[in-house]
């Protein structure tokens, strides 16, 4: 939930993940011993060339089947299969480019993911081969596709994070804004607009719905109709960025974010050109093209840019409202349990077993670390559940809050955010002196973060336009033996 190292993230996440895998291993299970012969005796047709490499038919048709078992909801089984093919493919190229940058995993660090595997599906590493062992693979099989996984992670991160950048000016503003939120300003503060003709900076909002240029005419108008029904919904009395995470939620593919102040040499031209004319709180007149899909834009706000404008710290007393400076935070010692959303736990179980210990702990029938410690699926878990001292935005939004509406003492109802379902219990708060440099600290993690998933998007579309691709026979499933 903290802003830290992005791989680490990726890499607690695949091990606790690891219940999801225990239950891909139980789906491989289920069928009989001539099945298994079967699948071993199949012969892999290849349904895509990627540069010196290839993806089978029958990877495609393992990863389907996997995706079938976590019981997701999944478009039509022609969609399916295409999506997964190019997702497989971008994940052969990554792994390609990462063996040519010499990137690796030792057999030492290897051995460690694997037992953390195995210790949390409270599992001996004997036993946890005899599982794997039981679906018809190998435990060196297994120990190779999970090094993969590590080694595309690693080389992702390297890659992405090297692509990012921050300036002092976004990390200023970011603490400015921050600043007259804490205030109480919020957004109906709007910052001195530009006379005409003086330089300014605009902020943009976008809902970006992704389409490849090379996707046929039908793909083209379904992308370009749900942008404009977007745009439609957004003329509403609705929050814009609000209304991108509720689309983004129902399609993981839709993106947006904040690009924060910028000149209009800093925003990319097809952007500008669409809000040049739009004022502060107003959408653009109609969505945009760009070779990456459609965009629907929001002007959050314009204001002056003021040349020869002092360094913050320098800046004059009356100034100090919209200046970064010490300022004052109510900070929170919370606890939680947490339960990862996983295939096997539908969210109607998650809620119910911890409304279970949330009526333990409220009767005093159960103490509330000795529950986190016992069942909850984090890092915290050890510590009872401490998270430690939280300010505000340091927590995911439904976390953080589900936890500022607690007294001190109490026991929230389950809690779903991305991680998973909560339990959260606060245990203290406090007033305490946000410094200078801890808030630069933490607008460059935050917004390291915003740009991240836009950064790692871009990539994946780079890698892939330079990747050479021939696509064979992929919708016909691996051939059966006779």
């Amino acid at each position: 939930m903290m802003c830290s190292n992005r791989f680490n993230q990726v890499l607690a996440a695949m091990i606790l993940a690891s219940t999801a895998f225990m239950s891909q291993l139980a789906f491989a299970q289920d069928g009989s011993k001539t099945a298994t012969d079967s699948k071993i005796r199949n012969i892999d047709g290849v349904a895509a060339v990627v540069n010196t490499g290839y993806v089978t038919r029958k990877e495609i048709d393992d990863r389907i089947a996997a995706l079938q078992k976590q019981g997701s909801k999944l478009p039509d089984a022609a969609t399916l299969r295409k999506t997964v093919l190019e997702r497989l493919i971008v994940e052969k190229i990554q792994f390609q480019n990462a063996e040519q940058e010499g990137v690796a995993v030792s057999n030492k660090e290897l051995d460690k993911i694997i037992g953390d595997i195995a210790a949390k599906n409270k599992l001996t590493i004997a036993e946890l081969k005899v599982k794997i062992a039981a679906t018809g693979s190998t435990y060196d099989r297994y120990r190779q596709m999970l090094r993969d996984d590590v080694i595309i992670s690693r080389y992702r991160e390297r890659e992405v994070e090297g692509k990012i950048k921050i300036s002092d000016a976004e990390v200023d503003n970011f603490i400015i804004d921050r600043n007259r939120e804490v205030a109480g300003a919020g957004r109906a503060t709007r910052s001195t607009p530009a006379a005409k003709g003086e330089p300014e900076e605009i902020d943009v909002a976008q809902i970006f719905i992704p389409v490849d240029a090379s996707a046929g005419a039908g793909a083209q108008a379904a992308a370009k109709k749900q942008a404009e029904s977007l745009l439609r919904e957004a003329r509403g009395d609705v929050d814009f960025l609000q209304l991108g995470a509720m689309a983004a939620k129902d399609n993981p593919k839709i993106k947006f974010q904040e690009l924060g102040y910028r000149t209009p040499d800093r925003l990319p031209q097809l952007f500008y050109e669409a809000v040049r004319n739009t004022g502060s709180g107003q959408l653009a007149n109609a969505v945009v093209k760009s070779p990456a899909g459609y965009h629907v834009l929001k002007v959050l706000d314009r204001r002056a840019l003021v040349a020869g404008a002092p360094e913050p710290q320098q800046a004059a007393p009356q100034e100090s409202a919209t200046t970064p400076q010490n300022i004052m935070v109510t900070q929170t010692l919370s606890r939680h349990i947490l339960l990862r959303s996983r295939a096997g736990l539908t969210d109607q179980d998650a809620e119910r077993r911890l409304a279970g210990y949330r009526d333990q702990v409220r009767a005093k029938t159960a103490d509330f670390g000795e529950l986190a410690k016992k069942y909850s699926e984090d890092g915290s878990a050890a510590n009872g559940g401490n998270l430690g001292w939280m300010g505000p935005g340091d927590l995911v939004p439904e976390f953080d809050q589900a936890m500022n509406r607690l007294q001190i003492g109490e026991v929230s109802n389950p809690v779903k955010t991305e991680f998973g379902w909560h339990l959260i219990q606060v245990l203290e708060r406090r007033e305490a002196q946000l410094t200078l440099e801890k808030q630069r600290q933490f607008a460059r993690a935050a917004i390291r973060e915003r740009k991240f998933e836009q950064a790692y998007q871009d990539w994946l579309r780079e890698l892939r336009d330079t990747a050479t691709v021939k696509i064979i026979n992929a919708d016909d499933p691996a051939a059966s033996p006779r």
